[in-house]
């Protein structure tokens, strides 16, 4: 049996983060054929239960590019790959030593999600503050209101190009941390970063999920350097036409833009739907 793989932001979802009405057509032909899928998104649980509610997601689903495993049968994580007290210390001093604020994204008692940070600088701090309560529904708090019981699934940043390719320059070495890049506004220069554990990849999430849910092939869709993990583990990886070029160069195939969508029409097909 084959199992779906997609990735949300830039793949699924269309230019205003929802899913279409033609792609919920789709997934609801997908599951008339008794057609399995699920999500390997960057976001957080709270960022995307909304969007994904009603559409036939019942599997579990792989949240923070692998970090965590949610398994909506449970109401419940079945796995989870945080960072340790001595990997939080050495993202943050490098943060520091470049002059870069840092969110610190948390998973606390009964599942709750936040965003802690130190006092805001910059202007675009702010636009990213207002996209994690907007967008992801997630709550940010000051970085002294940290719950000393909370654990940090990741760390996040937008700062100067120059700052974040030296924040991932200082931690490339350091084994159990991966970092993910891109450019935040082009016209200013401005690059964000993602940091968190090594051991929580989509690829690795993906696999973990293939065996044990017992599919025997994996079909996945992508577009950004966090799915490339996804892409070297899957069976089939297709990658819309917005992707990255490094994406389109891993990916079986080249198929349509995610905002005219790309994904939908390719599985009618391809599935005959």
């Amino acid at each position: 049996m084959d199992l779906i793989v997609f990735d949300l932001d830039g793949t699924l979802l269309n230019k205003s983060s929802k899913i279409s009405a033609y792609t919920r057509e789709t997934l609801r032909r997908l599951t008339d054929r008794g057609i399995a899928y699920t999500v390997a998104t960057g976001r957080a649980l709270h960022g995307a239960i909304d969007i994904l509610d009603g559409h036939g997601f019942l599997l579990p689903q792989i949240y923070k590019n692998g970090v965590m495993i949610w398994n909506p049968e449970l109401g419940d994580y079945s796995t989870s790959h945080v960072l340790t007290l001595d990997e939080i210390g050495h993202v943050a001093d490098a943060f520091i030593e470049k002059d870069v604020t840092p969110f610190f994204f948390t998973l606390e008692p009964g599942n709750r999600h936040a965003v802690y940070h130190p006092p805001l600088r910059q202007k675009a701090e702010y636009k990213l503050v207002k996209s994690f309560q907007r967008e992801r529904n997630l709550p940010v708090l000051p970085v002294a209101d940290l719950p000393a019981d909370a654990d940090i699934t990741n760390i996040s940043a937008i700062g100067p190009d120059t700052a974040i390719n030296a924040v991932a320059d200082m931690i490339q070495n350091e084994e159990q941390l991966v970092a993910y890049m891109g450019i935040a506004i082009e016209d200013r220069k401005l690059n964000w970063i993602d940091i968190h554990h090594h051991s929580g990849s989509k690829g690795g999430a993906v696999e973990s999920l293939k065996q044990e849910l017992g599919f025997s092939r994996v079909i996945c869709f992508g577009d950004s350097d966090n799915d490339l993990s996804m892409f070297e583990t899957a069976d089939e990886a297709y990658a819309p036409e917005n992707a990255k070029d490094s994406i389109k160069a891993a990916a079986t195939a080249v198929i349509g833009h995610h905002d005219a969508d790309g994904i939908a029409r390719f599985l009618r097909e391809r599935f005959e739907l």
